[in-house]
C-alpha cells in the first residue's frame, strides 16, 4: 500500500518555494527551498548584463547563445524549462514584482536561519533567532506539527545541504529525522544507492565547510521517497 509522507528538501543555491500535493487519498507533499536566486531571473530569464560580456563557454556554446532570447518569456523558459513548461499547468507561481505580485519576508534580519524559521513556522522571530548559530529552534515548524499527528507520525523527513537544518527543525524535540550537512543515510535497510552515496560523499569534497553539494541532498531525498512509496 502506498503511504502518505511529507519530505522537505533544502538546498542552498536559490530562493524559491514550491509546494506540490497530489489531490487523492494518499497525499504526498514535497517542499523545496532554494537559496539565492533573484526574482528577476525567475520571471524574466537571464540578465543581459551578466551574460553579454561573459567569455565562459560550455561545450562550445556561449552563455549568451545558450540562454539569451529577446522575449522575457522565452528567456525564462530556456533558463528554467521544467518550471515554465510544466509547473503552470499544475499550479500557480507567485512573486512577479513587475506586476506588483509580491511575496515578502516579514523578518528584519534577512539571512538564512531567520528566513527558514519564517518559512517553516509561518512567523518571524526577530527576538530569539538573530544568527545562523546552531541553536535549537524554539518555534514549532510545520514539519513538527504534521509529525505530531497520528496520521503522519513517522512519515515526515527533511534533507538539507546546510548542516544547520537539524537545529532549525529542532530534530531533537520534533522527532523529525533530518539528513543534512555531510550526514550519511542511516537506517536498517539501506538501499544500494544509499550505500553508494554514503561512500561517494566522503570521497568528493565540498567547496564549503558546512554545506555539502546539492546533488547528494537530492539523491538521498529521492531514495527516501522511493522506499516510503514502496512500503
Amino acid at each position: 500500500m502506498k503511504k502518505e509522507f511529507l519530505v522537505v528538501l533544502f538546498t542552498v543555491l536559490f530562493t524559491i518555494i514550491n509546494i506540490a500535493a497530489q489531490q487523492n487519498s494518499n497525499p504526498k507533499v514535497i517542499v523545496v527551498t532554494l537559496d539565492g536566486l533573484r526574482w528577476q531571473e525567475l520571471f524574466s530569464g537571464a540578465d543581459s548584463k551578466l551574460i553579454a560580456n561573459n567569455d565562459y563557454v560550455h561545450d562550445s556554446v556561449s552563455l549568451k547563445k545558450q540562454f539569451w532570447r529577446e522575449n522575457n518569456k522565452d528567456r525564462r523558459a530556456v533558463l528554467f524549462p521544467f518550471l515554465w513548461n510544466e509547473v503552470p499547468s499544475m499550479g500557480q507561481i507567485y512573486g512577479n514584482r513587475t506586476f506588483d505580485n509580491k511575496v515578502n519576508l516579514t523578518n528584519k534580519i534577512r539571512f538564512s536561519y531567520p528566513g527558514y524559521n519564517e518559512i517553516l513556522s509561518g512567523q518571524a522571530d526577530d527576538v530569539r533567532i538573530t544568527s545562523n548559530d546552531k541553536l535549537n529552534n524554539p518555534n514549532k515548524t510545520m514539519l513538527e506539527i504534521v509529525n505530531s499527528s497520528s496520521k503522519f507520525k513517522g512519515k515526515v523527513a527533511a534533507f538539507g545541504s546546510w548542516d544547520v537544518f537539524p537545529f532549525i527543525i529542532n530534530e531533537e524535540r520534533s522527532g523529525v529525522p533530518v539528513n543534512a550537512g555531510f550526514e550519511n543515510a542511516n537506517s536498517d535497510n539501506l538501499s544500494d544507492r544509499e550505500l553508494f552515496l554514503n561512500e561517494l560523499q566522503s570521497q568528493i569534497p565540498s567547496p564549503w565547510g558546512s554545506v555539502r553539494l546539492d546533488a547528494f541532498t537530492h539523491h538521498y531525498a529521492l531514495e527516501y521517497m522511493k522506499k516510503k512509496n514502496q512500503n
